[in-house]
C-alpha cells in the first residue's frame, strides 16, 4: 500500500462529509483497509513516507486520523498521536503543507488541534487563520479545541479511553453538552 492510495481513499472516497461524521460501517472500512498498515506505522514503519509532501500528508491521515475510526473508543485511537504530531511539525517547518491544496492541507493541522497541549492549540489557530482562513468551520473547531485544553489542560471526553479519572469539574462539562457546548460558545462569541 502506498501513500496515494491512503490520499485517494481519505480525501476522495471518504471527502468532506464523512470526515468528521463517522459510524460504524466507516470504522469498520478503515479497520478492514488500512489497520495493518496503521499496524506497520506504530512498529516504525513507513520512514519514507515522512520525505515528501504528500507522504507526509498521508502518514498523518494514517496515524492521527484513521485512527480515530478504526479504534473509535480506545486508547488506540489515540496511540500515534505523538508520532502525527512531530510528522506534522515537521512538515509544516519545511513549508510543504502549503505545498498540498484545501482541503488536504488542514490534515496537516489536526494533530495540533488533537493535542493536550496549549502551546500546540495556539499554534493550531494560528495556523488555520493564516494559512486557511477561508476554513470557517475548521476556525471555529481550532478555537473549541483550544478551549477545552484551556479550560482542563486535556479533553475530558478521552477520560474513559484512557483510564483517567474524570475531575468534577470535568464530569459537569460533560454533563452540560461538553465539547458540543464550547462549539455552540465559540460560535455566539464569534457572532
Amino acid at each position: 500500500m502506498t501513500p496515494d492510495d491512503v490520499l485517494a481513499f481519505w480525501l476522495d472516497e471518504v471527502g468532506p462529509k464523512g470526515w468528521y461524521g463517522g459510524g460504524e460501517e466507516l470504522d469498520q472500512t478503515c479497520r478492514d483497509r488500512f489497520g495493518d498498515l496503521w499496524a506497520e506505522a506504530t512498529e516504525g514503519g513507513l520512514g519514507l513516507w515522512l520525505t515528501y509532501p504528500s507522504g507526509v500528508l498521508a502518514y498523518v491521515i494514517l496515524t492521527d486520523q484513521l485512527p480515530r475510526n478504526m479504534w473509535r473508543g480506545t486508547a488506540q485511537s489515540f496511540q500515534m498521536d505523538s508520532a502525527a504530531l512531530a510528522a506534522s511539525k515537521a512538515a509544516i517547518g519545511k513549508g510543504w503543507d502549503l505545498k498540498i491544496d484545501p482541503p488536504g492541507r488542514q490534515f496537516f493541522y489536526m494533530p495540533m488541534m488533537h493535542s493536550e497541549n496549549l502551546s500546540d492549540q495556539d499554534r493550531c489557530v494560528r495556523l488555520f487563520h493564516t494559512r486557511m482562513p477561508e476554513e470557517e468551520e475548521n476556525i471555529l473547531h481550532a478555537k473549541a479545541h483550544r478551549e477545552v485544553i484551556r479550560r482542563f489542560g486535556r479533553f475530558p471526553y478521552r477520560n474513559e479511553a484512557l483510564s483517567r479519572k474524570t475531575k468534577p469539574a470535568e464530569a459537569d462539562f460533560l454533563a452540560d453538552g461538553g465539547y458540543g457546548a464550547v462549539v455552540r460558545e465559540t460560535r455566539a462569541a464569534a457572532a
